[in-house]
């Protein structure tokens, strides 16, 4: 089994270092959804949430939440990102909508935590846009899609999960 790279041989949390890694393309793909009404599923494609355009605020939200991912989470480096690119689609199946995020970088470790924070941070934004109409709204199923780039290769999750 291998070891958890954030933990010193003492156990100490610490900053992976990557400085003897060479700079590689990287690109990760994440996903998620948010569960919700029909009726709340209609009312922001409709463009009539109180809070504004459901929509476009999560997206941005999501590509802002991207960019700052090493000042969310604890251990994760800062990035020049090269590009980051938040989808978010209606799913009449859920009843809700679907986010996906991509996100690419030319460095020395990959995008994978960018990804999913642009992910669930658009998921957030959603939720709280539209909570005062469906505060049973669920957020669901964030996970990483795939990974390229960096020592270990390409990486893409299994249709049904990891």
């Amino acid at each position: 089994m291998s070891r958890l790279t954030h933990l010193s041989d003492t156990g100490d949390a610490r900053m992976v270092d990557v400085s003897d890694k060479p700079a590689t393309q990287r690109e990760a793909l994440a996903e998620g959804r948010v569960a919700m009404t029909r009726e709340t599923l209609d009312l922001i494609l409709a463009g009539g949430a109180k809070k504004g355009d459901v929509i476009a605020v999560a997206r941005i939200a999501g590509i802002m939440a991207a960019k700052r991912t090493h000042e969310l989470i604890p251990l994760c480096h800062p990035l020049m990102l090269t590009k980051v690119e938040v989808e978010i689609t209606p799913d009449d199946a859920l009843p809700g909508l679907r986010v996906a995020a991509r996100v690419k970088t030319s460095g020395q470790t990959g995008v994978e935590m960018e990804a999913l924070t642009a992910v669930s941070v658009a998921c957030l934004t959603i939720y709280d846009m539209a909570k005062a109409v469906d505060r049973g709204m669920r957020i669901e199923a964030v996970r990483l899609l795939e990974k390229t780039g960096g020592k270990s290769g390409p990486w893409h999750a299994a249709p049904d999960g990891p």
